[in-house]
């Protein structure tokens, strides 16, 4: 499904090398916005851009580290410089560590997936509220996780800090919805990324577990993922905000 209203728009998308922000990219141009597309891997961000300029799109590729204030704030001011504003800005990058019970966790794990997960997403919305005020509005979508909805056992961490996501992703939306920045999140159950693949070669009975936790019958796809952003950055979502989609197969209705 195509979105008239994202035509000409401008799209912000961390972590948009890979995965779903590949993916994502590829839909907001799709649907003939303009993207810039920031990762902490810019030879990767760079292949991505190229690709979709060759294409006839227009995309700009920055390096930026979320977990760190003045790469985040010149994200935002180079997406401006070269586009004008930020229309949609889709909060995706995040990692997820080693597994292991809270007990046993580390405390290094800890501070790098609270780093990028939840200081990330709180940054990157920090400059890019405070770019969407000076021209009248926005959309922000921010992922987070069925783990912020759920227990994650043996990922507690990595759980917690999506359920911040959820929680920054709420205050955001009644603080700012009166002044025409829309902010929602989407919350993916196990989708056929790079970081799942990874889980899968630590431990490969996760992969028949994976598909055996979701009544769908598969894991999803993170095109599935993508359709879900363009909802909700587009007008056909106008009355969301605050809102958590859940696209999980069916993982959360068990």
């Amino acid at each position: 499904m195509t979105y008239q209203d994202l035509e000409g728009k401008v799209a912000l998308v961390t972590g948009g090398s890979f995965g779903i922000g590949r993916s994502t990219v590829l839909a907001y141009v799709n649907n003939k916005a303009r993207v810039a597309i920031a990762d902490i891997n810019l030879e990767a961000a760079q292949a991505l851009a190229e690709e979709v300029n060759a294409q006839g799109g227009e995309a700009l590729a920055i390096q930026a580290d979320v977990s760190k204030a003045a790469d985040v704030e010149a994200m935002v001011t180079k997406t401006v410089e070269h586009f004008g504003r930020i229309d949609i800005a889709f909060n995706n990058a995040g990692i997820d560590l080693a597994h292991a019970p809270l007990a046993a966790a580390e405390e290094s794990d800890f501070d790098a997936m609270m780093n990028v997960n939840v200081k990330g997403v709180w940054l990157c919305m920090k400059y890019e509220i405070q770019q969407m005020l000076q021209q009248g509005g926005g959309v922000i979508v921010n992922t987070a996780s069925i783990g912020g909805v759920l227990a994650a056992p043996m990922m507690g961490i990595y759980g917690a800090t999506k359920h911040a996501v959820i929680g920054l992703t709420k205050t955001a939306a009644v603080e700012y919805g009166r002044k025409g920045i829309r902010t929602n999140a989407v919350l993916p159950a196990v989708i056929n990324t790079e970081m799942t693949a990874k889980v899968y070669e630590m431990d490969p009975s996760m992969e028949k577990k994976s598909v055996r936790a979701h009544p769908i019958g598969r894991i999803g796809e993170p095109e599935e993922i993508a359709n879900g952003v363009m909802f909700l950055s587009s007008d056909a979502s106008s009355f969301m905000l605050g809102h958590q989609m859940l696209l999980d197969g069916g993982f959360t209705a068990l």
